[in-house]
C-alpha cells in the first residue's frame, strides 16, 4: 500500500484531496494523512484519510516521533508545508530513506540559501537574475524597504519613506537588510510555481498574479503566460538539491518587463492549488517519479489566464469537546 503523510496540515485541504485523487490512480488502495501540532482545529486533518497529533518540529523527539507515525501508517512519502520543517527533514533525510520512507525535501545546502536572503539573492546574481538594489547604511535611497535576512510572516518589515522614519531599532538590527523598494502600484507581484525533478531539472513553471492576498496567502489570483515562464526556464533550468516543488516570489513590471526575484520557498505554497487545477499536476508527478519511478517531461500546457478566488467553507466536526 502507498500512503502519503502531509505535515503541518492546517488549512490544506486542497493539497490534501489533490494528493487523494492522485494516489488513486496509481494505487486504488492508497491512503493520504495528516499530522499537525493542532489536528483537531486543523480543517485538512478532518479531510484526510486520517490524522494524528505531533511534538512541535523544534522538540528534541520530533523525529522519532515522525517515524513512529511513519511507521504506524505505511508512510512512502512525506510532503512538508511549512518552512521551520524542512531543515530538520533535510537533516534527517537519509535516516528516512533508510525506513523505506521518502521525504520530498531539497537538500540541506540549498534550503539554507533559501532560508537566508542574503544568500539566495547571492544565488540569482550568479543566475544572471536581478535583485532588488541594496543599499548600505550609510547610504540610503529613499523611499526604501527593510526586511531581516531570515524573516518569514512579515515580521520586521518596514516601509522606510525619509530618513525622519529610520529608528536606532533600524540601524543597529545587525539581521536587517536595507534595499529597493518595488512600488506596487507600477509591478505585479508574481508567484511561480516551479517542479524540479529528482536531478534537479527543471520540468515546469507557472507564474500566478497575486491578486489580493489575505493573511499572507493568495486570496484571488491568476495564472499567466508571460516573461516570467521564459525567464525562469533560461536562467534556473537546473539547481543542485532542488527537488519538488519550489515557490518564487517576483515582481514583474508590465511595461518595461523587468523582473526581479524576491525569494525561493522550497515547498509547497498556499496557493499552488490554483496551479494544479490548471493542470501542472505536481501531486501526481511526485508519485509517478518517487513511486513509479518514471521519467517527468517539461510541462507547459497549464491553463492560461485562469483565475481563482477562494472563499470561506466549513468543515464541521460533531461532539467536539475541546
Amino acid at each position: 500500500m502507498n500512503n502519503i503523510l502531509i505535515t503541518s496540515a492546517g488549512q490544506r485541504v486542497s493539497l490534501v484531496r489533490a494528493f487523494q485523487k492522485e494516489i488513486k490512480k496509481i494505487d486504488e488502495n492508497g491512503k493520504v494523512f495528516t499530522v499537525d501540532l493542532n489536528p483537531v482545529l486543523a480543517p485538512a486533518c478532518h479531510v484526510s484519510d486520517g490524522y494524528k497529533q505531533i511534538n512541535r518540529v523544534t522538540e528534541s523527539n520530533y523525529i522519532a516521533n515522525l517515524l513512529e507515525i511513519c511507521k504506524s501508517w505505511n508512510i512512502k512519502i512525506i510532503i512538508p508545508t511549512i518552512d521551520t520543517e524542512l531543515l530538520i527533514l533535510a537533516k534527517h533525510k537519509s535516516f528516512f530513506l533508510e525506513n523505506g520512507i521518502i521525504p520530498i525535501i531539497s537538500s540541506e545546502n540549498f534550503i539554507e540559501k533559501c532560508r537566508d536572503k542574503r544568500i539566495i539573492n547571492k544565488f540569482f546574481k550568479e543566475k544572471n537574475i536581478e535583485i532588488p538594489k541594496q543599499f548600505d547604511k550609510d547610504n540610503m535611497s529613499f523611499p526604501l524597504f527593510i526586511k531581516p535576512y531570515d524573516g518569514s510572516l512579515s515580521k520586521d518589515i518596514f516601509l522606510i519613506k525619509e530618513p525622519s522614519e529610520l529608528t536606532d531599532y533600524h540601524m543597529q538590527n545587525p539581521k536587517l537588510m536595507f534595499m529597493e523598494y518595488i512600488d506596487q502600484t507600477i509591478y505585479d507581484e508574481y508567484t511561480v510555481d516551479t517542479y524540479y525533478d529528482k536531478k534537479g531539472e527543471l520540468k515546469c513553471v507557472v507564474p500566478r498574479k497575486r491578486i489580493f492576498v489575505r493573511a499572507g496567502e493568495v486570496n484571488k489570483g491568476v495564472t499567466q503566460k508571460n516573461e516570467i515562464e521564459n525567464y525562469v526556464r533560461q536562467n534556473i533550468p537546473q539547481i543542485d538539491g532542488a527537488v519538488g516543488c519550489l515557490t518564487m516570489q517576483f515582481f514583474f513590471h508590465p511595461g518595461n518587463k523587468r523582473i526581479i526575484a524576491i525569494e525561493i520557498n522550497p515547498r509547497f505554497g498556499g496557493g499552488y492549488p490554483l496551479s494544479y487545477l490548471a493542470g501542472a499536476n505536481y501531486p501526481g508527478w511526485i508519485l509517478k517519479e518517487y513511486l513509479l519511478g518514471e521519467h517527468i517531461s517539461y510541462f507547459d500546457g497549464w491553463e492560461n489566464n485562469l483565475l481563482m478566488l477562494r472563499y470561506d467553507d466549513e468543515v464541521l466536526i460533531h461532539n467536539y469537546e475541546g
